[in-house]
């Protein structure tokens, strides 16, 4: 990082919007919001962007909070209170709250920085930059402020191309040569297309950077406003860009890529499916995301727990786990793992077979079950005997099953089966 990026990096606060439920996750999200979800075998969602920012130079940083977020809140309290007052650093966790008028939930992305407008002021950060709580990748956050600084806009927008026919759920974005954006549309059913490249689409990845006087004076205008919806996507970067200097920032220009990470990564873990591709994704030999890149680690709480055990050693009954990542606390009990991902503290006793399974922590599967391609939610107990993926109509009818085969197993459905 250069002196100068660095320098406007520490006159930054990082406000991430942490409130989503992520409905598309279905029951995984009954209990947590989605930046709660865990990943990749230690971490959460919300990880990512706290330690781009971290790891970006910035010590000001702000979670605004909503939906079912107790395990998000404590988690950042235990993975997360290293920030010492004393250096200047701060991590403030925001919960929905009555500040700005009797009402106490946000109304949207916009009015969760706003009702939070004298917190900010408190701190005096010259610029923000808001972020999404809810996507893995990993970002160098001063270089797009470097970006915004030098371009003079009103707000810079960083975006990510995507082929055009998937951007239909998406921000997308006109530019012209020079990164200015043109016109911006929220899932448009004919999404316009990158100068001189028509299959592709430039889409907003939700972060967006504003000197700190111009969002708090432009959200308390349209806060007064008629049909104001209360939208970063929505509403206020459609403004800007009709009144102001829109800039579009590629996450080309900054996104981090170890020696070991052929191109940029970036994805929404929003889906079952989603979410169960990207962590069986990180079983592959090579695979696109460098969890072991130490430099830009991603910061965490990571539980005290023995290190994985396997034991037994006989046919049929061997402890082993081929192309699978197994975390502490874990212990493989006479069962055999094929590209499985298993959280911390989950449990596999003899005689059971897992291939393609995601177990989240503390899960317990017992004798003779046979799993393919599945999620278990934390604290799950799988049945002696269970099979799972070999009979689609079955899983159907007792679990969550997606039209790409994948099956979600949670404790309320494992009941199910004992009534």
């Amino acid at each position: 990082m250069n002196r100068d990026a660095h320098r406007l990096a520490q006159q930054t606060m990082a406000f991430v919007l942490a409130g989503g439920r992520g409905s598309r996750l279905f029951e995984l999200t009954d209990r947590r919001a989605k930046p709660a979800m865990y990943f990749a075998g230690k971490n959460r969602i919300i990880d990512f962007p706290l330690s781009n920012a971290v790891n970006s130079g910035m010590r000001r940083i702000a979670v605004a909070t909503q939906y079912k977020s107790h395990s998000l809140i404590r988690h950042l309290q235990r993975g997360w209170s290293f920030f010492r007052a004393e250096r200047n650093e701060s991590l403030d966790i925001l919960p929905a709250s009555q500040q700005l008028n009797e009402e106490k939930w946000y109304k949207g992305t916009a009015d969760a920085v706003l009702q939070n407008a004298a917190i900010i002021r408190g701190y005096g950060p010259k610029y923000m930059i808001i972020l999404a709580g809810d996507h893995i990748y990993k970002q160098d956050y001063a270089l797009m402020i470097a970006h915004h600084v030098d371009s003079g806009a009103d707000i810079t927008v960083g975006c990510i191309e995507v082929p055009r026919k998937d951007a239909t759920e998406l921000g997308v974005m006109r530019i012209d040569d020079n990164d200015r954006i043109l016109e911006f549309v929220e899932k448009p059913k004919d999404p316009p297309s990158l100068p001189n490249r028509q299959n592709v689409a430039m889409a907003s990845m939700g972060i967006y950077v504003f000197s700190t006087a111009y969002l708090l004076d432009l959200l308390s205008t349209l806060n007064s406003e008629p049909g104001y919806g209360h939208d970063f996507g929505g509403d206020v970067v459609p403004k800007v860009v009709a009144q102001g200097k829109a800039v579009a920032h590629s996450f080309r220009r900054s996104c981090i890529r170890s020696s070991a990470e052929r191109k940029a990564y970036w994805r929404d873990v929003g889906t079952v499916d989603a979410f169960w591709q990207a962590n069986i994704d990180l079983t592959d030999f090579e695979p696109e995301l460098d969890l072991y890149d130490q430099d830009w680690p991603i910061w965490t709480y990571s539980e005290l727990t023995a290190p994985a055990k396997f034991i037994h050693d006989e046919d049929g009954r061997r402890g082993q786990a081929v192309s699978s990542m197994v975390s502490g606390g874990c212990i493989i009990s006479g069962s055999s793992l094929q590209q499985c991902l298993l959280f911390t503290g989950v449990k596999t006793h003899s005689f059971s077979s897992l291939n393609g399974v995601v177990a989240l922590p503390y899960a317990e599967i017992n004798r003779n079950a046979n799993l393919t391609n599945t999620v278990i939610d934390r604290g799950v107990n799988i049945p002696r005997g269970l099979i799972v993926g070999q009979d689609p109509e079955l899983d159907a009818r007792r679990f969550r099953r997606t039209a790409n085969g994948v099956c979600l197993i949670t404790q309320p459905m494992i009941d199910r089966l004992e009534d």
